[in-house]
């Protein structure tokens, strides 16, 4: 009979006859690897001269000194039930892994398996247009979805092929996509505006390609809500100053080239208006206040026409008052300009407003909620549920993981420079741990199991408890392997990690190479798994030619349904 074990415990056999008194059976428990009975006093089966393998061997005769006796008729069932066992703990481990795989093909940014050095599993060739990184792309669907020369083509992560494609008109913009790099591409629809100026037109794609009749945007709206600007959640967004507009103050001096100091104290509200992009009809409206602020933070703005891409800043170094512009997510729209700040949810849920203008950043947390940072005379976050209510505040600037298995609640690391501690915090702010600050420029690269895996300016890669702050482990990368032509950190740093939930795979750039050098370490222990270094031939990705370790990783990585990509300027392919 096998008992299952816990999970990393050994299996059990208990091995019981039929008939207690019937020699020849082995009694007790044997375990994968070995039995329990005993050998003949001189270590050797069959010393008395018998053979071995014989069917007289301990086959009825007197057994060794305080053994026991079996026979090889009746051990042959045993046998065969400890490789059935032994196949079974494989197939355990392998169910184990198989349904682990599956749950990170549903977490964000999950990778189904990591255990491996990574290969070309499949190429496209095409202009990806570029954005405020290398890429601006949407996951819409499961497909990865992007703009290219006029069309927006949506890639199945899996192999590769085109899922579907849309034409778009003259000039056309869509979004939100975002920089994988830095935000969740994830997205329930896209809005596209094409045909820019008195014909602009738009259009709403969701999964599947499914994309609504164009509708005409009235010239008129532009002037009596601002220009139109693509939104979250299937709208567009519009946005003007209202208010009188006011003479500066006395103390506002600027130059020839444009800077300016002094304090501005009066200026003109921006409205921020969201509309259905299918029906025209307004979704919900808000006002963003002016609060006063330095000139010099109103020499430098966006485009007065919201600028050509919802995540580029257009910097003009001219003095701007009515300037304004917007970085657009899939449930989050910051706005920023001349003593305007804030962040409206997609919703129109209005946050950060009463933060100080130039010194303060709204952004959202992937256990729903958001966070506000500001860092006018002392760093805090301030925290919002998903219905933008506070339900917490903690002291320094808070960092959330690039990569996560959501094994477990989500946790918040903040980091207190002034008083050198860094500690945990739950999602509404509640403190879990506080602990010295080794140094800084820390990056929360992951959450798997157990374990918060953090990085530091100088190099070095630590592998946290969870729950006490306690280190399990240190991994140095700071000195590369002299032999390569790149290395990991040092004057490196980490652009990206992913998950499978059991590996995190760091991806690093620096030393002045073009392609970044790749570290998988295992999240329990912090063993590398494997490696491979930056620092490889300067040529952009040609997807039909070259493979990972050739070419090197010089794109941005993006994970959709469990399936590792890069996503270069001219071309995207699977990485497994």
């Amino acid at each position: 009979m096998a008992r299952e074990p816990d999970e990393g415990a050994a299996y059990v056999f208990d091995l019981v006859d039929d008939d207690a008194a019937e020699p020849g059976v082995l009694r007790g428990a044997a375990r994968a690897g070995g039995t329990d009975g005993q050998e003949p006093a001189d270590g050797r089966p069959g010393a008395d001269g018998t053979d071995p393998g014989g069917a007289g061997a301990w086959a009825g005769g007197p057994a060794p000194s305080g053994g026991q006796v079996v026979t090889w008729r009746r051990a042959a069932p045993v046998l065969a039930l400890l490789a059935v066992a032994l196949g079974t703990g494989l197939a355990v481990d392998g169910a184990r892994d198989a349904a682990r795989m599956e749950r990170m093909r549903d977490v964000p940014g999950g990778v189904a398996d990591l255990s491996a050095p990574l290969d070309e599993t499949w190429s496209w060739q095409g202009k990806v247009d570029l954005g405020e990184g290398m890429t601006d792309v949407a996951v819409l669907g499961g497909d990865l979805v992007f703009e290219s020369e006029g069309e927006l083509v949506a890639l199945d992560p899996a192999t590769g092929e085109e899922s579907w494609t849309v034409d778009l008109g003259g000039g056309p913009e869509c979004g939100p996509t975002v920089s994988p790099v830095w935000d969740d591409p994830r997205t329930p629809a896209l809005v596209c505006l094409q045909g820019r100026g008195r014909e602009t037109e738009v259009v709403v794609v969701r999964p599947g390609g499914a994309t609504s009749a164009p509708r005409l945007l009235p010239a008129a709206d532009a002037a009596r809500y601002g220009q139109p600007h693509t939104g979250p959640d299937g709208t567009v967004l519009r946005a003007r100053r209202v208010g009188p507009v006011l003479p500066l103050g006395e103390d506002v001096r600027c130059d020839e080239s444009g800077d300016c100091d002094g304090q501005i104290v009066d200026g003109r509200d921006l409205v921020l208006r969201a509309e259905d992009a299918v029906t025209g009809e307004e979704r919900w409206s808000v006002t963003v206040p002016f609060r006063s602020t330095e000139a010099a933070q109103c020499t430098s703005t966006f485009s007065a026409a919201w600028g050509s891409s919802e995540n580029r800043i257009h910097l003009r170094g001219q003095f701007a008052t009515e300037a304004f512009g917007a970085r657009v997510r899939a449930d989050l729209v910051n706005v920023e300009g001349c003593g305007v700040q804030a962040a409206v949810t997609s919703s129109g849920v209005l946050l950060g407003s009463r933060l100080e203008p130039g010194s303060s950043v709204v952004g959202r947390l992937d256990s729903g909620g958001y966070l506000g940072m500001t860092w006018d005379d002392v760093t805090r976050t301030l925290l919002y549920d998903a219905d933008g209510a506070t339900t917490g505040e903690v002291r320094g600037y808070v960092i959330t993981p690039k990569s996560t298995d959501e094994a477990g609640p989500a946790t918040l690391l903040a980091i207190d420079e002034t008083g050198r501690r860094l500690s945990a915090h739950e999602a509404d702010g509640t403190a879990r741990w506080d602990i010295a600050l080794q140094s800084g420029g820390q990056e929360f690269l992951a959450q798997v199991g157990e374990t918060a895996v953090i990085t530091t300016g100088a190099g070095t890669v630590r592998g946290l408890d969870l729950a006490t702050g306690e280190e399990r482990w240190t991994w140095d990368g700071s000195d590369p392997d002299v032999t390569a032509e790149g290395g990991y950190f040092g004057t490196a740093y980490v652009v990206q990690s992913f998950t499978d939930g059991e590996v995190v795979l760091l991806l690093a750039e620096g030393n002045g190479s073009v392609a970044r050098g790749m570290v998988a370490l295992d999240a329990g222990t912090g063993e590398v798994v494997w490696d491979e270094a930056g620092g490889g031939p300067g040529t952009t990705l040609d997807p039909h030619d070259g493979d990972v370790v050739r070419q090197g990783v010089t794109g941005d990585l993006v994970a959709v349904d469990g399936h590792l990509m890069e996503v270069g300027s001219v071309g995207v392919r699977g990485l497994g």
